[in-house]
């Protein structure tokens, strides 16, 4: 049933009266843990700035990262476009380097398997391979898909996606009916029962409610997470910052005795985890191209119905070329090799002539007999992209790459982006990168634009900044 979301937050209890952060930011100092966090595709970073993305996970590029004194470190690991002998074989190659980076450095380190917040991705399964490998007794897994940029709270433990006034269950939305990570229950606590089928029992479920957090506090929290043992699910109910600030100071106090967790998150929790600001929205005054850059790029593979309305938005700006790329075409090897070369000569033409390039699928969705055969399609069409990409003479002044597993395939096979430096973010939930020495072109400005993310005008609103800041210059 869709809640009134004014109504809902009305009649909750008041907020914990005071910021934790500082408190927070003081232990996550003391600890010195790094904060690693796997992220199933490149979004994950649309609540943080200045940190590290690393898109390759191999011993010496852990133990560099290991050494640098920033607390958190992201690692792409784009599991959410692999099946899952791929999924089980990255996390635990990524989890045994891990284990030899912070053996070699002597920097312990805590894990955050970061995926989406209307809650697809590998579940348990990452979480499954991880545990195993690392082998830490952890007491609980903490799971917390709040998201307030995106607008997803979760609220006596069930898991809610905002539209507009409303508070929609996330299992009535369409990202529940997703080909490959669909599910059927808003209830967390349901929702793990189906995903684990039946291997969790519901009594090994528990839950830390609002009233704990804004009545309670840090202590309450602490109080409950020691109770945890052997692995229990935890779910956290949140529908603001402050609820996670409270919950994390409350965490940190119980991990400071030895209690181990691993987390399974949406966004949001790594900036409180991390003990990061609230920073402002980047702006054209935060872009310096140099005199003479040509055009923008926008890739767009999401296929979800906000995507098309942001496509459309797009297609209205002046100055912008609209490059429809056919995904039937695409699926038939002759003619895909032709519609990638065309598609790769019109976005030279519209670069070279100081234009902004859209480049988009067709709409149509077009899914597989199974979830194996549409994730194996979306691939397909994941690969052409990154092959127009590829094909691309000229270098663009910005690009933005919506969708998430477009736009980790863009920056790594792309635009071969083996680290990136996060800038901020330009819109809500909308992170922008800066691609570091090594990469094709470095220092290019890359917007990883989620595809659950923003209103209709959203894209559009980032490409008018961009060509702003370019024109400015």
């Amino acid at each position: 049933m869709n809640i009134s979301k004014a109504v809902t937050f009305q009649n909750l209890p008041p907020e914990y009266p005071h910021s934790l952060l500082p408190e927070i930011q003081r232990m996550v100092q003391a600890a010195q843990r790094k904060i690693v966090v796997l992220d199933d595709d490149p979004t994950g970073t649309q609540t943080v700035r200045q940190v590290a993305v690393l898109t390759r996970w191999d011993v010496n590029s852990l133990i560099r990262t290991f050494q640098e004194s920033d607390a958190v470190l992201y690692i792409l690991t784009n599991s959410r476009s692999f099946l899952p002998d791929i999924v089980e074989e990255i996390n635990r190659e990524i989890a045994r380097n891990l284990k030899l980076a912070s053996t070699k450095t002597g920097r312990p380190f805590v894990l955050v398997s970061r995926s989406d917040s209307t809650l697809r991705g590998h579940f348990p399964l990452e979480i499954d391979v991880l545990i195993n490998e690392l082998q830490e007794n952890f007491a609980g897994i903490l799971l917390i898909p709040f998201f307030e940029e995106g607008g997803r709270f979760t609220i006596n433990d069930i898991h809610y996606v905002a539209e507009g006034d409303w508070l929609i269950p996330a299992a009535e939305t369409e990202y529940a009916r997703d080909a490959t990570f669909g599910y059927q229950h808003s209830n967390l606590r349901e929702w793990v029962l189906e995903k684990t089928s039946g291997r969790i029992h519901p009594e090994q479920i528990v839950s830390i409610d609002l009233d704990t957090l804004r009545l309670g506090g840090p202590t309450a929290v602490m109080e409950r997470l020691m109770k945890l043992s052997k692995e229990q699910v935890c779910i956290v109910n949140a529908v603001s910052y402050r609820d996670l600030e409270v919950f994390v100071a409350g965490l940190l106090l119980a991990e400071a005795t030895g209690k181990r967790f691993i987390y399974r998150t949406a966004a949001s929790f790594v900036r409180v985890r991390s003990g990061l600001d609230a920073s402002p929205l980047l702006t054209s005054a935060d872009f310096n191209f140099s005199e003479g850059t040509k055009g923008g790029l926008i890739i767009a593979g999401s296929y979800i119905q906000k995507s098309s309305e942001q496509i459309a938005a797009v297609l209205t700006l002046p100055n912008v070329v609209g490059i429809e790329v056919s995904v039937p075409r695409l699926l038939q090897d002759e003619a895909c090799t032709i519609e990638i070369e065309q598609a790769v000569e019109r976005v030279n033409s519209s670069l070279k002539d100081g234009k902004e390039a859209i480049v988009y699928t067709s709409r149509e969705l077009i899914s597989g007999g199974n979830a194996a055969e549409s994730l194996q399609i979306g691939q397909v069409v994941s690969k052409a992209l990154v092959e127009i990409v590829r094909g691309l003479e000229i270098r663009p002044a910005w690009i933005v790459a919506k969708g998430g597993i477009t736009s980790s395939d863009i920056a790594t096979k792309g635009l071969e982006i083996a680290r990136a430096r996060v800038m901020g973010q330009i819109l809500p939930g909308v992170p922008v990168w800066e691609a570091a020495e090594g990469s094709r072109w470095s220092g290019l400005v890359y917007v990883v634009f989620p595809g659950n993310v923003g209103g209709t005008q959203a894209i559009a609103q980032a490409v008018e900044i961009l060509t702003h800041a370019r024109k400015s210059n």
